[in-house]
């Protein structure tokens, strides 16, 4: 299953950009054996400033034909990092050949596309900065697929 993370807004060089390269590179060894990847980063902006609705028309156009939704978002649901890779598992199980998680920008995610998406994942009640959940999900990513192939990665 090819994953994929869409997101609002532009990576410069720089800690967050090395460290979603460095998670984005383990997952793919990682992931390879467990059928999942490669892990591959579409980031789009919104020049016109449409808002909320402009970033979900162009997420929406960055999203793989037919791939399963998971939307990050502080309403989502929050779980362990063993179920989140229990939870990718059974994505790749049920056949799905791509999944898109999409990270919204500095106001969020539009409704209508929260509402559309297949899962909604949370990464706690707090809200952090768009870039920053990238870099969480790419190392959450990884280490789910450590999980998946009995890595001593994830030690809990």
């Amino acid at each position: 299953m090819r994953l994929h993370v869409c997101a609002v807004g532009r990576l410069r060089a720089g800690p967050e950009r090395a460290l979603i390269d460095d998670y984005a590179t383990r997952f793919d060894r990682a992931g390879r054996g467990q059928g999942l990847g490669p892990l591959t980063l579409h980031e789009v902006e919104d020049r016109k400033g449409g808002g909320m609705a402009g970033e979900a028309t162009l997420l929406d156009r960055a999203l793989p034909r037919g791939a399963l939704l998971c939307a990050l978002d502080e309403r989502g649901k929050q779980m362990s990092s063993p179920d989140f890779a229990a939870l990718l598992a059974k994505w790749r199980d049920a056949g799905r050949g791509d999944a898109a998680f999409v990270i919204g920008g500095a106001d969020g995610l539009d409704p209508a596309l929260r509402g559309r998406a297949d899962a909604c994942l949370s990464f706690g009640r707090m809200v952090w900065p768009h870039m920053l959940a990238r870099v969480m999900l790419a190392e959450q990513l990884y280490r789910a697929a450590s999980i998946l192939a009995g890595s001593p990665y994830h030690r809990a």
